[in-house]
């Protein structure tokens, strides 16, 4: 077989072991690509996952910025490079904004924003090394449209909007940052009733899939560094809705 577009790149995609990091880690191996898995406690899954798809795990609670420079050591240490940063590990949660505790926000801007920062910081000291590379980080409708019971999760999803924008200008010329933004994607049987009036709303009338989050991500790996700084909402169209 060819090795596909991505044959000899190495990509690391956090929480790769289900759901939308899972659908990401299998499009890029069929591309070709080899796949480090990161994830923390979906050891199951991650097992079957990778198992699928060829790829190597590696375990790290990205709560703590030691664990994750550990893992990027270890990503070196097995490959010697790394080709593509895809930040997906993610925490999402529902709480009326008046009842958010420090403990609820910081349990989301922990894995949804610092996180983010901190891997796309050691990805790109280890990218360097090797004349560059890819970062594509997962944000949310939820950063681009407000969600009143979910004030800090949105919080921490525009914010890191801005940090592939920001990102975008101070890793450049050598690394390209670009964000997917998705918008309905059920994994679970049946829809909430806050998904279903989401879904009812979205313009092409469906919920998404992990697949169409995974298209959008290769897209952003495969496209001329010259993207860069750009965020590209997977929705049906549901961020164009007044």
């Amino acid at each position: 077989e060819p090795p596909g577009p991505f044959g000899g790149r190495v990509a690391l995609v956090t929480g790769g072991a289900r759901r939308i990091g899972r659908a990401i880690a299998l499009r890029l191996a069929a591309e070709g690509a080899t796949v480090a898995i990161h994830y923390h406690q979906s050891e199951r899954e991650a097992v079957r996952t990778a198992v699928e798809c060829g790829a190597r795990l590696f375990r790290a609670n990205l709560e703590s910025v030691a664990e994750i420079q550990r893992l990027f050591a270890e990503v070196e240490q097995a490959y010697g490079r790394l080709d593509f940063l895809i930040n997906n590990a993610a925490r999402f949660e529902r709480v009326p904004a008046l009842e958010i505790t420090e403990e609820d926000w910081d349990r989301i801007h922990s894995v949804n924003l610092k996180a983010v920062f901190f891997c796309c910081q050691a990805g790109a000291k280890l990218m360097r090394k090797n004349g560059g590379g890819r970062i594509v980080n997962l944000s949310s409708l939820g950063g681009i449209r407000p969600w009143s019971e979910h004030v800090h999760y949105c919080a921490s999803k525009a914010g890191v909007i801005m940090l592939t924008r920001a990102l975008a200008k101070a890793l450049a010329p050598e690394i390209a940052v670009n964000s997917v933004a998705p918008g309905v994607i059920p994994f679970e049987e049946g829809l909430d009733e806050r998904r279903a009036k989401l879904v009812a709303a979205t313009p092409m009338r469906r919920a998404g899939t992990g697949e169409e989050i995974a298209e959008a991500v290769a897209n952003f790996l495969r496209s001329s560094p010259f993207v860069t700084g750009q965020v590209l909402a997977v929705d049906g169209g549901l961020s164009q809705r007044a």
